[in-house]
């Protein structure tokens, strides 16, 4: 017989419960609030005077040609971000569940870039890509390919891209890793021994058993694209040249701290709410049915 808990007081699991309530009416629903309420005013830099102005930040946002290209810049830099980090991070793991001589220390090596700060990883690659003395921008000169990102919003936005997926792949690593050794050897070797290849056994076997794993992977993917990829962007280009790798949420930093523009950087914010708030909903509504648990 399987043991109950039984509460003696009504009292006691909301007692319980209640730090983290208080945790999470503080630290979540408290900011949006104040969000929300403040996408519909106008104010001073210093809150010394507002007026309410309803929804005419979001509509003069929605005039703003550069706010309507940092939406493009966004689904671009998400969507590279996830996908490839995914793919690389799927092939290394592939890679590492093998039997192979020092596999331990290969797996450690591959899990160290996670412990980076973002700022930190942003200042890495910035230098290794700087025009002047990064190697591989002198590489990249040795090979005939003129590099500078500081003037080449193209080059700017693969800066980027490297840097933050070098950040991420190791956080897909480890889940990746986890989701093949909990695969049965049985099933591979059922199927290698029927003469399946091993891209066949691969396509038809692991990857489907791996779906919930690169569920779960993608939405936190597309979740750190939009927010956690702030520090990187901001260390390497600002969010330049011009508006080239400016995604939403730089420019909500952007226009509070840098254009004193309080009010469309909170409804600015709002929308990004929104915005990965709807996509995470999508992609449990519609991609998680295609997902074999």
């Amino acid at each position: 017989m399987e043991k109950r808990v039984v509460f003696r007081h009504k009292t006691l699991p909301y007692l319980l419960l209640a730090p983290q309530i208080a945790i999470t009416l503080i630290f979540f629903f408290w900011p949006a609030g104040q969000a929300l309420w403040q996408s519909t005013q106008l104010q001073d830099v210093f809150g010394l005077s507002t007026e309410f102005v309803g929804l005419d930040n979001f509509i003069d946002l929605f005039n703003q040609d550069a706010y309507l290209d940092s939406f493009r810049v966004t689904a671009m830099f998400s969507a590279l971000v996830a996908f490839v980090g995914l793919a690389v991070s799927l092939v290394l793991a592939v890679m590492a569940n093998r039997v192979i001589r020092a596999a331990g220390l290969y797996k450690t090596m591959l899990i160290w870039p996670y412990a980076v700060a973002p700022a930190v990883v942003g200042v890495l690659w910035l230098f290794l890509f700087s025009p002047s003395v990064g190697i591989l921008a002198v590489a990249l000169g040795q090979l005939s390919i003129h590099w500078n990102p500081r003037l080449d919003g193209d080059q700017a936005m693969i800066l980027v891209l490297i840097a933050a997926v070098w950040k991420q792949i190791s956080y897909n690593f480890l889940f990746f890793l986890a989701g093949l050794q909990s695969i049965p050897r049985s099933l591979i070797e059922a199927a290698a021994i029927d003469g399946a290849s091993p891209a066949r056994r691969f396509w038809t076997i692991v990857f489907p058993l791996l779906s919930p794993t690169t569920f779960f992977l993608l939405v936190v993917n597309v979740i750190y694209a939009f927010f956690d990829t702030f520090a990187v962007i901001d260390t390497t280009t600002q969010g330049g040249p011009g508006t080239s790798t400016s995604i939403l949420v730089y420019k909500v930093y952007s226009d509070a701290f840098n254009g004193l523009d309080l009010g469309s950087s909170a409804a600015q914010s709002v929308i990004l709410m929104f915005i990965v708030v709807a996509l995470t909903v999508m992609q449990f509504r519609y991609i998680d049915r295609k997902v074999q648990y």
